[in-house]
């Protein structure tokens, strides 16, 4: 499958999808372009739907890649959801890089849907209050 990286700005956060061939280099290549973007457009955080063709990667290489990936995006990437929206992967396998990121104090968390992730994105930025009046 050929590699795609798509950004697009939506107001407090970039959306990032990423199509291509699963394999730890394609998973790190767009962990790159992912903090290229969050500088280049100064916005931190970060909004990832993946879809990735092949099989899910073995728990070794997902601690390996997420390791790696953490060093590069802290501190300008400060938060990330990410939604594996390819059927085929092991959402436990997710919930185990979330876990290693988590412990690398990257605030990334895992969803099932855009529109989960969407509502977690939105909730990190709370709205101002409003002034009550006299």
């Amino acid at each position: 499958m050929e590699y795609q990286f798509r950004v697009t700005p939506k107001g407090t956060y970039l959306h990032i999808q990423v199509d291509g061939d699963n394999a730890p280099e394609t998973v790190l290549r767009y962990l790159r372009e992912i903090y290229e973007s969050c500088v280049k457009l100064k916005c931190p955080d970060v909004l990832v739907e993946e879809n990735l063709e092949g099989p899910g990667l073995d728990l070794g290489e997902i601690f390996g890649v997420v390791a790696e990936g953490s060093k590069s995006v802290w501190p300008v990437v400060q938060k990330i959801a990410v939604v594996d929206v390819n059927p085929l992967h092991d959402q436990q396998n997710m919930k185990f890089a979330e876990t290693v990121g988590v412990n690398r104090s990257v605030n990334v968390r895992v969803f099932r849907t855009v529109p989960e992730a969407e509502n977690w994105i939105a909730a990190q930025h709370p709205r101002p209050r409003e002034n009550p009046g006299p």
